[in-house]
């Protein structure tokens, strides 16, 4: 049996974000918010940096770092994918997630230079960093493969 659900599930997710990157960069304009509720807006924002805009503040040699990186890593997944057993679901839906939000943010990164992000989430004065589809794939990705890690040395211990 082949892997292919799994990077079936990581294409669908990728289409997933980039089409509300799409909707973003087509209908808020840079800099631009909209707010949804008192605790969520979509506000367009250009990262130029990786996770919480680390790096932004360079002269452009992170672009190509962080292509770089992001390259090796989805490269890394997909092998990983493929040699992973059938039998460890969890792991494989796990690394469909990291996988599809590796790519995702990927694609922004070679074609625009940047990655849009846009979920806004805030309460009074306390304003969490901006992100994406993608980041959300990746970081329950992470959590999941932390979590099928944790299941899989319990069983070896039994």
């Amino acid at each position: 049996m082949t892997h292919t659900r799994w990077y079936l599930l990581a294409v669908l997710l990728i289409v997933v974000d980039q089409l509300t990157k799409l909707l973003v960069y087509g209908y808020i304009k840079p800099h631009e918010t909209l707010e949804i509720t008192s605790f969520l807006s979509f506000s367009h924002v250009h990262n130029y940096g990786a996770a919480f805009s680390f790096l932004a503040d360079q002269d452009g040699w992170q672009q190509y770092f962080l292509l770089s990186i992001s390259i090796i890593a989805s490269l890394v997944i997909i092998i990983w994918i493929a040699k992973t057993s059938q039998h460890h679901t969890l792991k494989l839906g796990a690394l469909s997630l990291v996988l599809s939000g590796a790519v995702g943010n990927l694609i922004d990164r070679a074609a625009l230079g940047f990655v849009i992000d846009f979920i806004d989430l805030h309460y009074q004065d306390f304003y969490w960093p901006v992100f994406n589809v993608a980041d959300i794939t990746i970081v329950m990705g992470v959590f999941l493969l932390i979590l099928a890690d944790i299941r899989d040395s319990k069983r070896a211990d039994e």
